[in-house]
């Protein structure tokens, strides 16, 4: 007759090896743990420092426009878009305790941005130049060829009532015309993308790409009055 030996069930049958692995799992885990309270904690302060750059480089490209510059401007945060359609208007924290009034142009160092629209105490509403309501005087920098420039639904703006020979050419630059009565000349507006001939009448029209990125305006410049120096 055999004899049987009956051995413990349990941590006896796991081979010394086999807990050293599971040991080691284990302390492995907490430092991945740790190390990635760490890692967040890093990036974090990364996107702040960022954040701050990015901040201290904005409010110095609009000191250099406004130095660069003889006539008053505000400035202005945007704190609120219209989610339905983002790039057609926004809130600004000025308003008409700050000097701020109806149809005052609004720019930024890259370019045009838009209009004053609506006016409260303390805010204000900008209609941007997208919008298809917009318009400005527009001249081609390179050719001096001057047209009405207005926005679309497409997001793009539209130079018309240029003549069939006009001397406009796709990647030329558009800046505000001195015929505008809203905004000072010389600000870029936007470059042309595509010369079209009108099918109605003997003219051409030209599809132009904004200069300035409408869909990341965080901060914007109103000009309250064309006649005020510094």
């Amino acid at each position: 007759m055999l004899d049987v030996v009956v051995r413990p069930v349990g941590l006896l049958e796991i081979p010394a090896f086999e807990l050293k692995k599971l040991f080691f799992f284990r302390e492995t885990y907490d430092d991945y743990v740790r190390l990635k309270k760490q890692n967040e904690l890093l990036k974090a302060k990364l996107i702040a420092i960022r954040e701050n750059a990015a901040d201290e480089g904005r409010l110095e490209k609009i000191q250099n426009f406004r130095n660069s510059r003889n006539y008053a401007s505000i400035v202005a945060n945007v704190i609120g878009r219209d989610p339905s359609n983002w790039n057609a208007s926004l809130i600004i924290d000025r308003g008409h305790a700050e000097g701020i009034s109806v149809g005052q142009p609004v720019v930024n160092p890259l370019g045009v941005v838009g209009r004053i629209f609506e006016v409260g105490e303390h805010t204000a509403k900008v209609i941007l130049l997208s919008d298809p309501t917009f318009a400005v005087a527009a001249v081609d920098e390179r050719s001096r060829e001057n047209g009405l420039l207005t926005g679309t639904l497409q997001g793009v703006l539209r130079l018309q009532y240029l003549t069939s020979n006009a001397d406009v050419k796709v990647g030329d630059d558009l800046v505000t015309s001195r015929l505008s009565t809203a905004f000072p000349e010389g600000i870029l507006i936007g470059r042309i993308k595509d010369v079209q001939a009108s099918v109605n009448s003997h003219t051409v029209e030209c599809m132009v790409e904004p200069a300035v990125d409408l869909s990341e305006l965080e901060q914007v410049i109103i000009i309250p009055n064309l006649y005020e120096r510094h």
